[in-house]
């Protein structure tokens, strides 16, 4: 198992809008409210140490892979030199 620490945060977003916004973009969303149209508040709803497992799962679940923090699906590190191969 991994020795490194992961963070999960959650954060809400609260958009006021004169229309519906539907498969919209997050990048647009953040330019209206910042430019345009749009009033946002944003706040931080949850936030936790993940394990290399535990971030292995969330990667997962996020249709990502658990390579994008060099782990493996059980939460080990991946090593920099594959095996054979020296480092």
């Amino acid at each position: 198992m991994s020795k490194r620490k992961f963070y999960k945060t959650v954060i809400t977003l609260e958009v006021l809008s004169e229309e519906p916004l539907e498969d919209v973009p997050l990048e647009y969303i953040v330019q209206q409210c910042d430019e345009g149209d749009f009033s946002g508040d944003w706040n931080i709803t949850e936030s936790q140490e993940l394990t290399g497992k535990e971030m292995a799962q969330a990667l997962v679940g996020q249709r990502s892979e658990p390579e994008f923090f060099n782990l493996d699906e059980d939460g080990n590190d991946l090593d920099a030199a594959e095996p054979g191969e020296n480092p």
